[in-house]
């Protein structure tokens, strides 16, 4: 595999809950974490007292980062609006030559900034709300 365009690493969002996805424009940063919490079943009798994990066991969870300038009002909006509402909507991450990683996400944070001799920027942040699907491109 060859190195991939960051330019192709999208973040589309379901617009009408009917898998009709629009790209967040402007983005200039994206990131992907995937976490996955481990239950410890360590005890006494652990064998050299070193430290044991239930198998499978514990809570997966993922979170989106993206930060950029304003480009296509009509994502802007949406965004804006499943925000206050504290809407859960599924999003598309594109992984470029990966795959595409989907589910229900959260918005848990929206940040705008600017500098007085620059463009308004913002930051996003997502967290998944469910079970997430990963498509091989």
């Amino acid at each position: 595999m060859s190195a991939q365009s960051g330019k192709d690493m999208l973040l589309k969002l379901d617009q009408d809950g009917n898998a009709n996805f629009l790209t967040v424009a402007g983005l200039r940063t994206k990131s992907l974490n995937f976490n996955a919490a481990f239950i410890d079943i360590t005890d006494s009798e652990s064998a050299g007292r070193w430290r044991e994990l239930l198998s499978g066991g514990g809570i997966k969870s993922a979170s989106i980062n993206g930060a950029g300038i304003f480009k296509d009002k009509n994502s802007d909006e949406q965004i804006r609006s499943l925000f206050f509402s504290g809407t859960i909507r599924n999003w598309q991450l594109i992984l470029p030559d990966f795959g595409i990683v989907e589910g229900p996400f959260q918005i848990s944070a929206l940040e705008f900034s600017a500098s007085y001799d620059n463009e308004v920027t913002f930051d996003i942040a997502l967290e998944s709300a469910g079970e997430l699907n990963f498509m091989v491109l």
